[in-house]
C-alpha cells in the first residue's frame, strides 16, 4: 500500500483511498476477494493485527511462571512445570471442578496400596 490505496494493475480500487486501519483494509480484501490474490499481503495484516493479543497472552504466561517457579521451586522438570501452568492459568475452569471427582479420577488411575481417606482435609471453597 501506498498513499492510502492498493494499486490493482494498473488501476487503483477506490474502496481502498483513505483507508489507514488495517481491520477495515482486511474486511474489503475480503469482500472483494483480494485475500485470494494478495495472500502475502492478506497475511502481514493478519499478523499485524493480531500481535498485540499474541504478545500480552505471553506475558501473562510469564508471569505466571514466575509466580509458579520460585526459588524454591527451581529444580522443577518440565512437565512438573507443564501441568502446574496448565492448572494457573485455566484456575476458573480447575475451581469448578468439585474434589471428589478429583480424588475419584486419582484413585482410578492406577492401582494404589491403599485409598484416600473418604473425608481429606483439604480447605476449599466446595465443601
Amino acid at each position: 500500500m501506498s498513499e492510502g490505496h492498493l494499486d490493482v494493475g494498473s488501476k487503483r480500487t477506490q474502496e481502498f483511498l483513505g483507508r489507514s486501519e488495517f481491520g477495515k483494509v482486511a474486511e474489503i480484501m475480503i469482500k472483494t476477494k483480494m485475500n485470494t490474490s494478495y495472500r502475502l499481503v492478506y497475511r502481514l495484516i493478519e499478523l499485524t493485527l493480531i500481535l498485540p493479543v499474541a504478545t500480552a497472552s505471553v506475558e501473562r504466561i510469564f508471569s505466571a511462571m514466575s509466580i509458579i517457579k520460585t526459588d524454591l521451586r527451581s529444580k522443577m522438570g518440565d512437565e512438573w512445570l507443564n501441568d502446574l501452568m496448565i492448572c494457573y492459568n485455566e484456575k476458573e475452569i480447575f475451581r469448578k471442578i468439585c474434589n471428589e471427582k478429583i480424588k475419584k479420577r486419582f484413585e482410578e488411575m492406577k492401582k494404589r496400596r491403599m485409598l484416600l481417606p473418604k473425608k481429606l482435609m483439604i480447605a476449599s471453597s466446595d465443601e
